[in-house]
């Protein structure tokens, strides 16, 4: 499991990133992705890339995903979403304080799977 931070100037860039990751990365999502204050982002991802951002994001999620750390950069690498997308490794020295706070996140509304069929076949 990875998670991955998103940080986007705004929900239809966000809703867009994940559908990114799921469609182009070919990751699959664990549960629903959760909003997390752009501000907390930001510092993450700062304190990761270990470096100033250039743009504050307006808004910000992290998404859980099926699949290891090194797969999860790699198949990250080959998209190209509209919004900032960090993975965050086991490495990372705050990771089980993220983990923690990934569980008390509110969840993210208006996202829907790409991968599932919502709809009813019609007889």
């Amino acid at each position: 499991m990875s998670l991955i931070l998103i940080r986007a100037l705004n929900k239809s860039k966000l809703l867009n990133s994940i559908s990114d990751v799921e469609r182009y990365a070919n990751l699959k999502l664990i549960g629903k992705p959760k909003l997390i204050s752009s501000e907390k982002a930001d510092k993450i991802a700062e304190k990761i890339l270990k470096q100033k951002l250039r743009t504050e994001s307006r808004i910000s999620a992290i998404i859980n995903v099926k699949a290891e750390t090194t797969k999860t950069i790699m198949q990250i690498k080959k998209i190209h979403p509209p919004a900032h997308i960090t993975v965050i490794s086991e490495e990372y020295d705050d990771y089980n304080h993220i983990t923690e706070l990934y569980e008390n996140l509110a969840q993210l509304d208006g996202y829907y799977s790409p991968k599932t069929n919502n709809y009813r076949k019609s007889n």
